[in-house]
């Protein structure tokens, strides 16, 4: 599989991305969730992206981490996989709200820690921008993290350029990526993803397919990529995953995935070229 970089750190260029837990459609039963990690991890993918706050509810806060700990343990250990995790979001119930101040995001990588069961997290993300913080504060607990090894890199997810540019001057060489949300239908971060490309941060779009319900419906809804997909004979996955691919040599998409076909199939756009022809006709689309 090709290679991209995050940091100093070398990993797939398709990585696979924990999705959060529905309260309502059906999630995978703990086997079958861990089947499918280790499908990925068979694949040559070698970043797993999960957060604290991916659960059903705040009753099992952590559980994706959980499962990842686990999926590892069982497929013989890390090895060369990033872990990365986020910290920043809180549950109440099954709501999602917000904490970016400096105490909570200590204990939650505390936390996190404790549940992916090792001493320093490789990639740790603050997951959204708190209102009641200001960034600046956020940030500089990063670094905090970060210097006393808690966390070896950092990232920013949800994030505009200003906060970008905040986040390197206070977080420093120690900030290696921005997971923004980037697909066909949602092009919103484009400016952030060039920005990233310029100053040499890791973009990892998240939901790289418009979402669960969108990813089920990308043939029909994103028509361009449903015609290269067929002048190709592959997937219209595969064909996203290559276009994101193709928008700069920083970017690394986080496709989420409940069965291992999936993730196998996602992991071969790695592979797969597009003409300058059909990808003018993508990014037009």
């Amino acid at each position: 599989m090709d290679q991209r970089r995050i940091g100093n750190r070398t990993v797939s260029a398709i990585g696979l991305g924990a999705m959060p837990l529905s309260t309502k459609d059906p999630r995978p039963t703990p086997e079958d969730a861990v089947a499918v990690v280790h499908a990925a991890l068979d694949a040559g993918v070698t970043l797993l992206d999960t957060a604290d706050a991916y659960s059903r509810d705040s009753s099992e806060f952590g559980h994706n981490e959980e499962l990842v700990a686990r999926a590892l343990r069982e497929h013989g250990g890390a090895g060369d996989v990033l872990v990365a995790t986020k910290g920043g979001h809180t549950r109440s119930g099954t709501e999602w709200e917000l904490d970016g101040s400096p105490a909570y995001l200590r204990r939650a990588c505390e936390a996190s820690l404790r549940r992916l069961g090792v001493e320093a997290i490789g990639l740790y993300q603050f997951h959204r921008p708190d209102p009641a913080t200001p960034w600046e504060e956020s940030m500089g607990a990063l670094r905090e993290l970060v210097d006393d090894g808690l966390v070896q890199r950092a990232g920013i997810s949800n994030a505009d350029v200003g906060r970008i540019d905040a986040a390197r001057a206070i977080v420093g060489d120690a900030l290696v990526s921005v997971q923004n949300q980037f697909s066909p239908g949602w092009r919103s971060s484009a400016g952030e993803l060039a920005h990233c490309a310029a100053v040499g941060l890791t973009f990892l779009p998240w939901s790289p397919f418009g979402g669960v319900s969108a990813a089920k419906e990308l043939g029909s809804t994103a028509a361009e990529f449903a015609s290269v997909a067929e002048e190709l004979g592959v997937s219209v996955h595969q064909v996203t995953l290559a276009w994101h691919l193709a928008q700069a040599d920083v970017v690394v998409p986080i496709p989420g995935a409940s069965r291992p076909a999936s993730i196998t199939d996602s992991a071969a756009a790695t592979g797969l070229r597009l003409t300058p022809d059909q990808l003018a006709r993508l990014n037009a689309g």
